[in-house]
């Protein structure tokens, strides 16, 4: 289920691929953008991504405008929301310069297209696509993309199980690169998201689609639910990205900044130190605990040579001396004869013991 972005391999054996979604967080400067993305490499984000739309082709202002309400985290914007699709939109002209500034930081590039003019424009300069919650069911579009032959990571927020499974299915009959990620995308930074994260999801999408690899699209503020993702199998991880949480703009408040991604990435790095291998065996910094902690067979009295042991003649103490006869064997001792004196403590082995 590998497969590669830029020099990355991404899957469960590989370490977790972080994507900084600048995404709108830029705010209209080609400068900021720049240095953000500078800012993420630093962070430790091993991708840059922006979203490519065009404001009339991803929103309609009539269907807006006719709402009873701006609702979720939309209700807090104080422009309209086809204005901030409009201003939150990445010129085409910036994306060869977005894309070389990434190759200058040494960090991936890559974007969300939402329409099929950004698809055909994106495509030359990424190693990989990124599909929004919100495309989960416009299947020609997920198809269009796959056929495109690089990987997908899909985000799968506000959808129902059975979206999910036809859209998986859809791009993995053109497409085996493909990347599931769960998703909760409600983006008010409210702690009250945690209680709707679903992290579990992730054991449902192992059952069902074996061959995927996993990640989560993310917006809460704190560690947990990444922790909890990469433990459960997520190899792909998204979040915003911005420097700054109190600038103005619709992705600054559920973005986490510089200080609070190096952190996220640096406890996600000793978390992979710590799941580790699933084989159980002693470890090369138990050895000696092994040794002081065990226990072993012992004389619990001074024997002579020829004597039969008794239970009452074997104590079982720590330290478990290398090449003495373990706990275990108890019972194949009771009745074996000492071949040579043991003094009281002495530890027992089959050397010393016979017939």
């Amino acid at each position: 289920m590998d497969f590669k972005i830029g020099n990355h391999l991404i899957g469960p054996a590989h370490p977790v691929y972080f994507i900084a979604d600048i995404a709108a967080n830029h705010d209209g400067d080609l400068e900021r953008a720049k240095a953000l993305i500078h800012l993420a490499k630093e962070a430790g984000a091993d991708a840059a991504k922006f979203q490519h739309f065009q404001a009339p082709k991803i929103v309609s202002d009539y269907g807006f405008a006719n709402m009873d309400s701006k609702v979720s985290h939309q209700a807090k914007w104080k422009k309209s929301v086809t204005q901030v699709y409009a201003e939150a939109s990445v010129s085409w002209k910036w994306t060869p310069i977005l894309k070389e500034e990434c190759d200058k930081a040494g960090i991936d590039f890559f974007t969300s297209p939402y329409d099929y003019d950004s698809i055909e424009h994106v495509t030359p300069y990424i190693p990989a696509f990124k599909i929004g919650s919100g495309e989960i069911d416009w299947i020609e579009a997920l198809e269009h993309m796959a056929s495109k032959g690089k990987p997908i990571i899909i985000a799968t927020g506000a959808a129902e199980i059975g979206e999910v499974q036809r859209a998986v299915h859809a791009i993995l009959k053109l497409n085996k690169q493909l990347c599931v990620m769960q998703c909760n995308t409600n983006y008010t930074a409210s702690p009250e998201n945690y209680d709707h994260i679903n992290l579990n999801v992730l054991k449902t999408y192992a059952t069902m689609f074996p061959e995927v690899v996993l990640g989560l699209s993310d917006h809460t503020h704190g560690n947990a639910t990444i922790l909890g993702a990469v433990t459960l199998g997520a190899s792909v991880v998204e979040r915003h990205f911005t420097d700054n949480n109190d600038r103005e703009g619709p992705d600054h408040k559920f973005a986490l900044n510089p200080n609070d991604w190096a952190h996220m990435v640096e406890e996600t790095r000793l978390l992979e130190r710590a799941l580790g291998s699933a084989d159980k065996f002693i470890t090369g910094n138990e050895a000696q605990t092994s040794v002081v902690q065990r226990r072993c067979l012992r004389a619990a009295r001074d024997i002579k040579a020829g004597e039969t042991f008794t239970r009452e003649m074997i104590d079982v103490l720590r330290p478990a001396t290398p090449g003495a006869i373990t706990p275990d064997q108890i019972q194949n001792v009771i009745g074996t004869k000492a071949l040579s004196d043991l003094p009281q403590g002495k530890e027992l082995r089959w050397t010393d013991l016979g017939a």
